[in-house]
């Protein structure tokens, strides 16, 4: 199974491989959700990560609060991402929203095409769409060629065994056109348990590995 762990900058990230974690979702501020950390914090985990064959994936997010970005916060990521890339980061994350809760498609597009050779994983801004909209929605990341969505399966402030019914659904419906990685609220303790309930074989967390 594969256990993401979502680490914030570089701190907890060599306990982290050793205690198992075999992929590894990269953060600042994680306060605020997850923000794109620095160039320097990219570059040595990527040195760190690389030599234990553990693949990064780098958040790309210019700021916490909404997933609603303007044409700035845009170049600020198309930006970050490309520096990511070229660092050699193996894999981005990312999201991002319309005012009406839907899809930024443009947006999305835009760092889709810039994403080419990288995995690529839709945050838990998929969170905020409605549930017929998700269903929609995994269709056409599907045609775009995303590898993952990141989701809780519901409100963030709801226990994830609450969830279980939806992202088994959502689980069901993707059948293996594209990973659904639930997380939030997922630890070392319950990660199997809720693998094998949704019979899947990704899991995320800040929880995921004890150490």
């Amino acid at each position: 199974m594969i256990k993401e762990f979502c680490a914030e900058n570089y701190t907890d990230i060599p306990k982290a491989i050793q205690a198992g974690a075999n992929r590894i979702e990269l953060c600042d501020n994680l306060a605020a959700g997850g923000t794109t950390p620095s160039m320097g914090v990219i570059e040595e985990v990527l040195a760190y990560a690389g030599e234990k064959h553990v693949p990064i994936m780098t958040m790309i997010r210019p700021r916490g609060g909404n997933f609603v970005y303007n044409d700035i916060e845009l170049k600020i990521m198309e930006n970050d991402l490309i520096h990511a890339k070229n660092a050699g980061t193996d894999g981005v994350v990312f999201g991002c929203l319309t005012e009406d809760h839907e899809v930024d498609e443009e947006a999305l597009e835009m760092l889709i095409g810039n994403s080419e050779g990288l995995m690529t994983t839709f945050h838990m801004a998929f969170d905020e769409l409605s549930k017929a909209e998700q269903f929609k929605t995994i269709d056409w990341f599907v045609k775009l060629g995303i590898d993952r969505i990141l989701t809780h399966g519901g409100p963030l402030n709801t226990p994830i065994e609450e969830n279980l019914p939806h992202l088994k659904e959502l689980v069901d419906y993707a059948a293996g056109r594209i990973i659904i990685l639930p997380g939030g609220g997922i630890n070392a303790e319950n990660a199997e348990k809720i693998a094998t309930e949704l019979g899947i074989n990704e899991v995320h967390g800040t929880k995921i590995v004890t150490f």
